[in-house]
């Protein structure tokens, strides 16, 4: 096995940054499923 190249807050925070603006739309369909639970609770 190789040695991982050990990487930089920074580009953990980037490489982060990167996958949630893929995931934007996954994200935003997670929220209204969950906002619409927490409506039909509320009634």
């Amino acid at each position: 096995m190789r040695k991982m190249k050990k990487r930089t807050f920074s580009e953990l925070v980037h490489e982060n940054k990167l996958e949630i603006m893929r995931n934007q739309g996954e994200m935003e369909k997670i929220e209204r499923k969950l906002e619409e639970k927490h409506a039909k609770k509320a009634q």
